[in-house]
């Protein structure tokens, strides 16, 4: 009698990682930060239950976690007024002290750094190892400007109203709680709204933490349209700082304008990476692969590439293998309880929403002329049995999106490749601009001199020759060109100079309405 062929065991939630692991351990590290089964704002130094909770659920398998606590306009005026008092109380402590006080925070955040990248996989969808990279980012970043900040602040004096932080779901940690507690650590209280569509609990352990050691931490949650009058508008505030899309950064931008507020706004950009005389094909695969890490939904995702037509076959040859490659599914997903936590390229995207447009803006595409190279599907997935997969978006690369598309002109946020052929260097240098502005770029080509001359031309803030570039740590400047970025560069030293106060006629570098600076 033949043997019975050994069936594969379904895969199970690791043990130890569930939801409601993750909330009660986040109850048990800061227990003033939350209540029962809701989460609490920070202002004037205290943890107030105030604001209408948001229902939510995780994008990973559609569980029910904790939503943000809205407060209303009012409630948020105060919220800034408070904050005022903290900064002209907390510009006076010495340097010194505020040093000690955030590397006290930064040792909290070492550790309980696994619990903080649990739970940016739960509500932003992270996979593991994306999730504890944000959180080391944010921690090993801080402690970089500990060292350097009294060069930094020779000469410099803090603002005179605190900075209000709005930023984009995608880093909590490596991008917000950085940048808060550097300009604390520069002498400004800070504020930060909570993003409407995830980290609200991660964001609410780490300000709990930081709050512990006497940082002037303010979060709050509320709609954009309630709190901006608040956040943006107020004369409190000294400096807005802001990451997200060009339609809000362009209200912000107004606003800021009006009332001759210092402001860094980072935006979207359509960032490009072109092949042009190229034959380092084997180089290629690798790099492209790790394109689509954490499904492209960050600031440098490279979701365009720009061709030369002759070169097209010998390109795709090389792009195929890495798309099909990509790994995605559930981050917590393991084949038996003892494994390892899966090594996944992304898990979901940040909501059921986002995905169904993103497949609609495909459908459509296609419909009007895009031809798919690739089409994944979720069947290739790694997925837990039965589980919601309706924020999942398998890779998909399209060649020649239509321009009434939008996937022809603007940034996807998601795992969507698109890809243009060129027969020129006019054609190409278009393609790569087609938004007016963008963060980062990439130009692959054999001759010097043929990037020497290209490069400059391209309008992004950072030209990577032959390979991507990136945001950035430490000592890195970070910026953009065009639409892309409004207001002061940071990164490094300009950093600290955004968010202080120089010589009186200092001019800042940075895209301001009345002069563009480069470092």
């Amino acid at each position: 009698m033949a043997p019975t062929p050994a069936t594969t065991p379904a895969p199970t939630l690791k043990p130890g990682t569930s939801w409601q692991d993750a909330w009660q351990r986040s109850r048990t590290a800061a227990p003033e930060a939350f209540r029962d089964d809701r989460v609490r704002n920070l202002w004037a130094g205290t943890w107030h239950a105030d604001g209408d909770p948001l229902p939510a659920v995780s994008p990973v398998d559609g569980t029910a976690i904790a939503g943000p606590p809205r407060l209303d306009a009012d409630a948020a005026l105060g919220a800034v007024r408070a904050s005022l008092d903290q900064h002209r109380a907390w510009r006076q402590i010495p340097l010194a002290e505020r040093k000690a006080r955030i590397s006290a925070t930064l040792d909290a955040l070492t550790e309980h750094r696994d619990l903080l990248a649990l739970l940016l996989v739960w509500e932003i969808g992270k996979p593991w190892k994306a999730a504890r990279a944000d959180v080391d980012r944010a921690i090993d970043g801080v402690r970089w400007y500990v060292t350097e900040i009294d060069r930094m602040l020779t000469d410099r004096s803090p603002l005179p109203g605190p900075v209000s932080n709005i930023a984009s779901w995608n880093y909590p940690m490596s991008v917000l709680i950085h940048a808060m507690l550097v300009q604390a650590l520069a002498g400004n209280a800070v504020i930060a709204k909570t993003p409407t569509d995830g980290g609200l609990v991660c964001l609410t352990l780490a300000c709990a933490l930081a709050a512990r050691e006497g940082v002037p931490a303010t979060l709050v949650s509320g709609s954009g349209s309630a709190l901006s009058p608040a956040l943006v508008r107020s004369p409190e505030i000294g400096c807005v700082s802001f990451v997200g899309g060009r339609d809000t950064g362009a209200r912000v931008a107004t606003a800021v304008a009006d009332l001759g507020k210092r402001h860094i706004l980072e935006q979207e950009g359509l960032n490009t990476w072109a092949i042009w005389n190229f034959t380092d094909w084997p180089s290629l695969t690798p790099q492209l692969r790790k394109t689509f890490d954490y499904a492209k939904q960050r600031c440098t995702a490279y979701p365009r590439f720009v061709v030369q037509r002759e070169a097209f076959a010998d390109f795709l040859a090389a792009y195929l293998p890495a798309v099909r490659g990509v790994r995605f599914g559930h981050p917590l997903a393991v084949p038996d309880p003892a494994a390892a936590l899966p090594d996944l390229d992304f898990g979901p995207l940040i909501n059921a929403a986002k995905a169904k447009e993103l497949a609609d803006l495909v459908t459509e595409a296609i419909s009007r002329g895009a031809v798919p190279l690739h089409r994944g599907t979720l069947a290739d997935g790694h997925f837990l049995p039965s589980q919601d997969t309706s924020a999942y978006l398998p890779p998909t690369t399209l060649l020649s999106p239509p321009p009434s598309s939008p996937l022809h002109h603007a940034e996807p946020f998601g795992p969507v490749d698109t890809i243009v052929l060129v027969d020129t260097e006019a054609e190409l240098l278009a393609a790569m601009n087609a938004s007016n502005g963008a963060l980062v770029a990439t130009f692959s080509c054999d001759c010097d001199e043929t990037y020497d001359r290209l490069a400059p031309q391209i309008r992004a803030f950072k030209v990577g020759r032959n390979k991507p570039r990136s945001r950035g740590d430490r000592d890195e400047l970070f910026g953009g060109f065009g639409n892309s970025w409004r207001g002061a560069f940071v990164g490094g030293d300009l950093l600290v100079r955004a968010v202080t106060e120089g010589p009186a006629d200092e001019r800042l570098p940075g895209n301001f309405p009345e002069y563009h600076l480069m470092p």
